[in-house]
């Protein structure tokens, strides 16, 4: 096959499990945190996705979701897509030797938590749009009715879940305040790196 033919291919776009374990992404030290915070900030529905900046300490710098297009899975057009959310909330690090953030995805979804070809073409725009924005590539979560999953890592739980309701944002920063993990806002970042 030739090399314009596998670009243009969107099968040859996606990542397989085997290849995302083998990738050396970073494990999350709490992940029901992170995923919990972005249930609540976000509440996403079916078709749903959360793209997320962790500082080295795993708090959250900035988020945004966006709901995906009916269109054949395409890693191409799933890189893009994140591309253009990390784009309009965080200043890249492009000028960073090495990597200090890290973006993770949450992709909500109906099915139940196995891999799927769509998995796989999101965990290809994760790492190409993570590259292209200077982040570390970080975790693929999955949110269905059964809970999240952690995809490569083999973690999970029930809740929170796609039909959960969301745990109130009272309650989140009560327990930031506390334990200050998946806490900050994108306009907190983008006000100091304007001041700068």
């Amino acid at each position: 096959m030739s090399t314009a033919a596998t670009s243009a291919n969107p099968l040859t776009r996606m990542l397989e499990p085997a290849e995302w374990a083998a990738a050396g992404i970073p494990l999350l030290r709490n992940p029901r945190e992170v995923v919990s915070g972005l249930h609540s900030r976000h509440r996403p529905g079916p078709t749903t996705a959360i793209v997320a900046v962790l500082d080295p300490d795993e708090r959250l710098n900035a988020s945004a979701s966006f709901i995906r297009r009916p269109a054949p899975a395409d890693g191409w057009m799933f890189r893009n897509a994140l591309l253009a959310q990390l784009r309009r909330v965080i200043p890249h690090d492009l000028r960073r030797r090495t990597p200090v953030r890290t973006a993770v995805l949450l992709y909500c979804r109906d099915g139940d938590a196995r891999w799927t070809e769509e998995d796989g073409a999101w965990m290809w725009g994760l790492r190409d749009a993570c590259t292209l924005h200077g982040l570390r590539c970080g975790a693929y979560i999955t949110l269905t009715r059964d809970g999240w999953q952690v995809l490569g890592e083999g973690r999970g739980g029930r809740r929170p879940n796609a039909d959960s309701p969301p745990e109130s944002l009272e309650s989140l920063a009560a327990a930031e305040s506390i334990q200050p993990r998946t806490g900050g806002s994108a306009s907190e970042v983008l006000r100091r790196a304007a001041a700068r």
